[in-house]
C-alpha cells in the first residue's frame, strides 16, 4: 500500500500511524508510517526531534496518552473517531480513520479485530488558537443528554458551592466512577476547594496533599505536570502516573485506586479546576472523553465567574493593607445588625483599639514605615483576636466585634493584646472596650468604647509627652 501517496491528498495535516496486535492481546508502541508536508512541518518543531522515517515510534518526537487510545481504539475496533481537545497550547480537531490492509479508509464500523496483524490508523488534524463552538455540538445524543443534565445541575441553584456538588455527581454517574470530585484552583491566591457529591469537602486535599508532602496547590501543580501539556488523563491503569509521578502513584495506591481520570478545566488558558474520577468504567472511556470536553467549558465559566465575583467582593470588604476587614464591610455589619436583617448576638464585646504615634512615624521615617507599622500591628491583633471580626475602621483606629464572647473571655483577649503590643517594641495600643447584653444599640456601643479609647490614648500621651505630634503640631 502507498501510504504516503494516501496522505499527500490532504490539505491538512494527515499521517498514517501503525502499531501490532501482539499473539497475547497486547499492542505495541505506535510507530509513524507516512506524513504529508504539514505534519512534517509540525514535527520539526521540537528541538531534539530525529528525522522522520517510515516506522519512526512516535514517542520519539511527544508522548500524548489521549492520542494513543484513540488510535489504537479506532484500528482495533475498526471505528471512526473523532476528538477536540485543548493541548499543547492549541485546540486541535482530530479525525481517526482505520484503514484496512489494502490502506483503504474502513467507513464503517465493524466488529473488532483483535487477531495478531499490523494495525493501521489514518490521523488527520486541524489546529487553532481558540475554540470552535459550533463544532463542540457534534456529538451522540447519550453526551447531549449527559452535557445537558451536568449544565442544569450547574445552573438550578445559585449557591456555588451546591451547584459544583450536584454537577459532580452528574459527572460520576457519566463515569461509572467510585470515587469523583471536582478539585478548583484560584492561581491568584493559591487556594484549592475539593467538591465531591456531597459538597465541598476540604479535609480531603489537606490529607492527601499532606501524605505526599505537599500542599494542596503544589498538589494541583504536580497535576499539571502529570498532564505534560496535554487536557487531560484516561487511565486503564496507573503506569503513567507511576512514570510521571512516583509520589502520586504511591498515593493513589494505597487508596485502592486502579485507574484514573484526570481533566484539566481551563478558562481562556488559564486553569481553574480538574475534574476528578476514579476506579472508573474503562469501557465508557469514549463517551466519557467526549462529555468531559463540553463539561469542562461550562464547569470552566461557572467557576471563573465564581473566583471573579468573589475577588470583587474580597477587594470590596477588606483593607489591601492589613488584610483586615475594611470601614466599608464595618458599616455593612453594623447596618445589617441594627435593621434587624441580621440576628443581635445575645452578648457582644467591642473594642476600639488605636494605633499609638503612626502620625509620627509617617511624618518622620515615611508613610512606607508607617505601613510596615501599621502591618506590625494589625498581625498583633489577628494573634489577639484571630476568632473575631476585625476591621480597619481608619487610618489608625481598628474595631473588634466578638459576638457570643464572655465578660471573662473578652477582658482575656484585651490582656492578650496589650502583652503583645508591650513585648513589641515599636507598637502601642489606646484601647476602649464596651460588653453589651440584650437588648442593646450596637451604634451606641461602638461609641463607648471610642470614648474609652480616647481617655485611655490621653493617658498614653501623659506618660510619653515626646510621641504626641498633634499636641507638638498645636504648639
Amino acid at each position: 500500500m502507498d501510504l504516503q501517496a494516501l496522505v499527500n491528498k490532504f490539505k491538512i495535516i494527515a499521517g498514517v500511524y501503525a502499531f501490532d496486535i501482539l499473539p497475547d492481546g497486547s499492542y505495541s508502541e505506535i510507530r509513524i508510517m507516512a506524513i504529508n508536508a504539514l505534519n512534517d512541518m509540525m514535527f520539526n518543531v521540537y528541538p531534539d526531534a530525529p528525522a522522520f522515517y517510515p516506522g519512526v515510534p512516535l514517542r520519539r518526537y511527544f508522548t500524548e496518552i489521549n492520542l494513543e487510545n484513540f488510535i489504537y481504539t479506532s484500528a482495533v475496533n475498526n471505528e471512526p473517531l473523532y476528538s477536540y481537545v485543548n493541548a499543547f497550547g492549541m485546540w486541535i480537531k482530530g479525525f481517526y480513520l482505520p484503514l484496512d490492509e489494502e490502506g483503504n479508509i474502513v467507513n464503517e464500523k465493524g466488529e473488532p479485530n483483535t487477531s495478531p496483524r499490523t494495525a493501521y490508523c489514518l490521523y488527520l488534524t486541524t489546529r487553532s488558537d481558540h475554540a470552535e463552538t459550533d463544532f463542540m455540538n457534534q456529538h451522540s445524543d447519550r453526551v447531549a443528554s449527559a452535557v445537558m443534565n451536568i449544565s442544569l445541575k450547574l445552573h438550578e441553584t445559585t449557591d456555588f458551592d451546591q451547584a459544583m456538588a450536584a454537577a459532580v455527581g452528574e459527572i460520576q454517574k457519566v463515569c461509572g466512577a467510585k470515587r469523583c470530585a471536582l478539585y478548583t484552583v484560584d492561581v491568584s491566591n493559591q487556594q484549592c476547594n475539593f467538591y465531591n457529591a456531597e459538597g465541598v469537602q476540604n479535609d480531603y486535599p489537606e490529607n492527601f496533599a499532606a501524605e505526599m508532602g505537599r500542599s494542596p496547590f503544589e498538589v494541583a501543580r504536580s497535576w499539571e505536570r502529570a498532564l505534560e501539556d496535554s487536557d487531560c488523563l484516561l487511565l486503564d491503569d496507573l503506569s503513567v502516573i507511576r512514570e510521571r509521578d512516583p509520589v502520586w502513584y504511591g498515593s493513589l495506591c494505597k487508596h485502592g485506586i486502579d485507574n484514573i481520570i484526570l481533566y484539566a478545566v481551563r478558562n481562556n488558558g488559564l486553569l481553574v479546576g480538574f475534574i476528578w474520577a476514579a476506579n472508573y468504567d474503562t469501557s465508557r472511556r469514549m463517551e466519557i472523553k467526549e462529555t468531559l470536553e463540553l463539561t469542562t467549558f461550562l464547569i470552566s465559566a461557572v467557576i471563573a465567574n465564581h473566583q471573579f465575583v468573589s475577588q470583587l467582593e474580597f477587594k470590596s470588604a477588606v483593607d489591601g493593607l492589613t488584610q483586615l476587614f475594611n470601614r466599608n464591610s464595618m458599616n455593612e455589619r453594623v447596618g445589617r445588625l441594627v435593621s434587624g436583617e441580621t440576628k443581635l448576638p445575645e452578648k457582644m464585646g467591642v473594642v476600639l483599639a488605636d494605633l499609638n504615634g503612626l502620625k509620627i512615624v509617617n511624618d518622620d521615617e515615611g508613610h512606607d514605615a508607617g505601613d510596615r507599622l501599621l502591618m506590625r500591628a494589625s498581625a498583633l491583633l489577628k494573634l489577639a483576636f484571630g476568632d473575631y471580626e476585625i476591621y480597619r475602621a481608619g487610618g489608625d483606629e481598628f474595631f473588634v466585634f466578638c459576638p457570643d464572647i464572655s465578660e471573662e473571655g473578652l477582658t482575656q483577649q484585651v490582656q492578650q493584646l496589650c502583652s503583645l503590643a508591650n513585648s513589641t517594641p515599636d507598637v502601642s495600643f489606646a484601647v476602649g472596650t464596651v460588653y453589651v447584653t440584650g437588648d442593646y444599640d450596637i451604634r451606641n456601643a461602638m461609641k463607648t468604647a471610642d470614648e474609652r479609647m480616647y481617655k485611655d490614648k490621653q493617658e498614653y500621651y501623659k506618660l510619653h509627652p515626646e510621641k504626641d505630634r498633634r499636641k507638638q503640631n498645636r504648639g
